[in-house]
C-alpha cells in the first residue's frame, strides 16, 4: 500500500494503541509514522511496539516510519498540600527551593539552575503555557512573581522559561541510554521532547 500524498500523519502509540490490531488499524486509516514516546514505557515495551510495527509493515507491504521521541530535560514544580490550587491574574506567587507542600501563595521549584538564570521581568510558563507568571524579584533560591494568566496549577506540572537559556544539557543520562537503545533497535527518526 503506497500513499500518494506529501503530508505524513504521525500517530503516538500508548496504552490504548499498543497492540497489533490497533496499530494495524491506525496504519490502514492513514498513519504513516508511529511515535514511540520514550517518556512512557520501558525498553521491553518499546522493543515490542517496534517489532509489531515492522511485522505490520511486512504484512501490508507498506512502508511505516518509526520515530523515537526522547524525553529531554523535565522541569517541574513540586507538590501542593491540596494537590491543586487556582491562580488568578494579578496575584502574587512564589517559586522557591523549600520542599514543603505548596499553597496558593508558593510552591517548590526544585531546579536551582532556573533561579540562577532568572532576571526580573522574565516570563515563566506552567502547565504547557496555560499559566503565565512574570518575575518581579528573584534570588538564588526564590522567584517572586505576578500571575499574568491564571489557571489551575497542580502537582508536578511542567515549567518552561522561554526567554532564558538554562544551563542544562539537552540530553539527560536517561536520554543517552534511550538513544543508544533506539539506535540499536533501528528506528527511522529521533526527536527530542516535542
Amino acid at each position: 500500500m503506497r500513499r500518494l500524498r506529501n503530508v505524513k500523519i504521525v500517530a503516538t502509540l500508548g496504552p490504548a494503541s499498543n497492540d497489533y490490531e490497533m496499530i494495524k488499524r491506525l496504519h490502514e486509516a492513514g498513519a504513516d509514522v508511529f511515535r514511540l514516546n520514550m517518556s512512557h514505557g520501558g525498553h521491553d515495551e518499546i522493543r515490542e511496539r517496534h517489532r509489531i510495527i515492522r511485522e505490520i509493515e511486512r504484512e501490508l507491504e507498506s512502508p511505516i516510519a518509526i520515530l523515537a521521541d526522547l524525553q529531554g530535560p523535565k522541569l517541574r514544580v513540586g507538590v501542593f498540600a491540596k494537590e491543586e490550587e487556582e491562580l488568578v491574574e494579578g496575584q502574587k506567587f512564589r517559586f522557591d527551593l523549600d520542599e514543603t507542600a505548596g499553597t496558593n501563595a508558593r510552591v517548590c521549584l526544585p531546579h536551582p539552575e532556573i533561579f540562577k538564570a532568572l532576571e526580573d521581568g522574565t516570563t515563566l510558563l506552567v502547565n504547557d503555557g496555560k499559566i503565565r507568571l512574570k518575575v518581579e524579584t528573584c534570588g538564588a533560591d526564590f522567584a517572586d512573581c505576578i500571575v499574568t494568566a491564571g489557571g489551575a496549577i497542580s502537582n508536578r506540572k511542567g515549567v518552561n522559561v522561554p526567554e532564558v537559556v538554562l544551563p542544562l544539557a539537552a540530553l539527560s543520562e536517561k536520554d543517552r541510554a534511550d538513544l543508544e537503545f533506539v539506535c540499536q533497535l533501528g528506528v527511522d527518526w529521533i526527536a527530542l521532547s516535542f
